[in-house]
């Protein structure tokens, strides 16, 4: 009987610190981890965002680049984190590919997580050099479904938002475009440029420059609607019926984080993304700024891993 009230008292010793920590959060930095290198889209949007939520939290929010497998050394180290609320992943599609992509995970994007909320969506655009004699998608499609046109398409590696959205497109449309991985999307890019592919499916603000200088030209958007740095250039979709690729951006917490801290961190994004600096930022690298309620941003990660495994399905995709 003793050690039973000892273990109940334990128990609510514990929930009253837990509840108490929740009530004072934050008293200390936190740490946005970010997937990817210093210097690339998702960095300089973490870093924008980072600085927009010290003086809502009234503590500095550092971000910490762990590049590595994608975006799975991140992903992994929050996962395994200490959930006291000090410790973020900046989330992104690349997280719900790699479920399907990977053959071995040692964390679970649906389980391991407390999804805050989302910050942002955007788009890929379908770039040719100007050697593919095309003016437009409709000759495109027609272009590629030819086997005597030799047609190879780039990407920033096996499994990226580049190599889905092509491979979707070529699928959709039965064309004979084949795959070439490059170490990035710089690279793919200049291989591009130098005429050593023929197309990529790239983000808008990765290609924006060479669409503008002419030296390469956009043929379509992937997402739903058009974007608003491309000026009459049609999505896919109006011409291939349900096709419709995107990538997004949002943060997300180890899976045991206090309700009560994700509730705080998911109404400093809102305020955060709402912001003319912070909106100006995410438009001019054609990222729509989003925010949601931390129920609402689970719901949308576990559709995105259903739709990316159909699309890392039909690109043929592995990693072991």
């Amino acid at each position: 009987m003793l050690k039973v009230i000892g273990v109940a008292i334990g128990t609510l010793v514990l929930s009253t610190q837990v509840a108490f920590a929740a009530a004072e959060w934050p008293t200390r930095p936190i740490r946005l981890v970010v997937p990817f290198v210093a210097g690339g889209s998702t960095d300089l949007t973490a870093r924008v965002v980072a600085e927009a939520l010290r003086p809502i939290l009234g503590q500095v929010a550092l971000v910490d680049n762990r590049p590595g497998a994608a975006g799975n050394i991140a992903a992994e180290l929050v996962a395994k984190a200490t959930p006291d609320g000090y410790t973020y992943l900046v989330s992104g599609a690349t997280m719900a590919a790699n479920r399907s992509l990977y053959k071995n995970m040692r964390f679970d994007v649906l389980r391991d997580f407390n999804h805050v909320s989302q910050t942002y969506s955007s788009s890929n655009v379908l770039v040719v050099h100007p050697s593919v004699p095309v003016a437009g998608l409709a000759e495109f499609i027609t272009h590629i479904r030819n086997s005597a046109n030799k047609v190879n398409y780039g990407s920033a590696g096996h499994g990226s938002s580049q190599h889905l959205s092509a491979a979707l497109f070529n699928h959709m449309v039965k064309g004979n475009m084949s795959h070439v991985a490059y170490k990035g999307g710089a690279p793919a890019a200049t291989a591009l440029l130098a005429g050593e592919i023929q197309v990529i499916f790239a983000p808008v603000i990765e290609v924006l420059p060479h669409i503008r200088s002419g030296a390469i030209k956009a043929v379509a958007v992937c997402g739903r609607k058009p974007s608003p740095l491309l000026s009459g250039v049609p999505v896919i979709g109006s011409l291939v019926p349900g096709y419709e690729t995107s990538s997004w951006g949002g943060i997300s917490a180890p899976a045991k984080t206090p309700p009560e801290i994700v509730n705080k961190m998911s109404a400093a994004l809102a305020k955060v993304v709402n912001q003319p600096r912070v909106r100006t930022h995410m438009l001019e690298a054609d990222k729509e700024p989003i925010s949601s309620s931390p129920a609402a941003f689970t719901q949308f990660v576990a559709l995105e891993v259903e739709r990316l495994k159909m699309q890392v399905q039909i690109s043929g995709a592995k990693v072991d």
